[in-house]
């Protein structure tokens, strides 16, 4: 081999190795060209009542992008929201806007909302208790402290255990909005439970003991621990919440800081897909086409 030869063949050496280099040395999103699907790693933190569903959707989303990474975590909608406007995550989840958890105008205005479901909530309660039905302003005198015993709305001489959730939580801040009308919990009452499962726990453990959680966390195994109370003699379900009769329920949101890109858009919009439609009903939360 004559020495133009060897020089032509270390050039091209040279580059391959380059390439290869440059390659490896890529981080974050970015599109994997050989399968053509998306890769890397992002992170949804937030609400536990949308958990399950993001949850899931990740595990298919990435059955079909293999080299992407989804972590998602609970810690409550304010959790979510305050770490996408940080930056440290690229997804907040939440149950309620992030109007009502950031008073800072122009941090808010960083922020994309994806609306991507919704979700309803049920009363539940201790499934010795004799109640089945309760109006939103017994509601509202149980969780402000006036009315602490189940004779009181028709039940048997009980106490009332009130089961509620961190300041933090959208699920409570939902319940404030839907059923206290703004009205503030009575500070102190009861316990503080910062999760669904310790939520279910409690309730199901503890005698004339009440709270909420969210239908999607309501597996039928779940259901039969627990005894689930109507408000105002209407029933949570699908149907009474797209026709505004039941008004315990929210949109579910999936915010981003700035534009969503890359992999993280690419996840939302299959989170949002006719092809994710299936589990969204599936896991117990409203398609948001089915809202007219």
């Amino acid at each position: 081999m004559n020495k133009k030869s060897l020089r032509t063949l270390a050039a091209a050496l040279s580059l391959t190795l380059m390439t290869g280099v440059l390659a490896a040395c890529g981080g974050g999103e970015g599109k994997n060209e050989n399968k053509n699907t998306l890769s890397g790693t992002i992170t949804a933190v937030g609400s536990t009542a949308l958990q399950p569903l993001v949850q899931e959707s990740a595990k298919n989303y990435r059955a079909k992008n293999p080299d992407s990474i989804i972590n998602v975590q609970g810690g409550g909608s304010g959790t979510g929201i305050n770490q996408v406007i940080e930056g440290s995550v690229e997804i907040g989840n939440s149950d309620v806007t992030a109007e009502s958890k950031i008073k800072d105008k122009e941090k808010l205005k960083e922020l994309v909302d994806h609306k991507v479901c919704a979700i309803g909530f049920s009363i539940v309660v201790n499934k010795d208790v004799k109640v089945d039905s309760l109006s939103k302003e017994q509601l509202q005198k149980i969780f402000t402290g006036e009315i602490t015993n189940w004779k009181d709305v028709g039940g048997q001489d009980l106490p009332i255990n009130v089961v509620n959730r961190p300041a933090s939580s959208g699920t409570r801040a939902t319940f404030v909005d839907t059923i206290m009308n703004g009205k503030s919990e009575k500070e102190g009452l009861g316990t503080i439970q910062d999760s669904s499962g310790s939520v279910e726990k409690t309730v199901t453990s503890t005698p004339g003991s009440i709270s909420y959680l969210a239908l999607s966390y309501l597996t039928e195994e779940k259901r039969s621990d627990l005894k689930l109370v109507k408000i105002d003699g209407v029933e949570a379900s699908k149907e009474n919440i797209v026709s505004k009769k039941y008004p315990f329920w929210s949109y579910e949101h999936m915010y981003t800081k700035g534009e969503a890109t890359g992999l993280t858009k690419s996840f939302i919009e299959y989170v949002m897909s006719d092809e994710n439609k299936a589990l969204v009903e599936k896991l117990g939360y409203i398609p948001i086409g089915d809202f007219k």
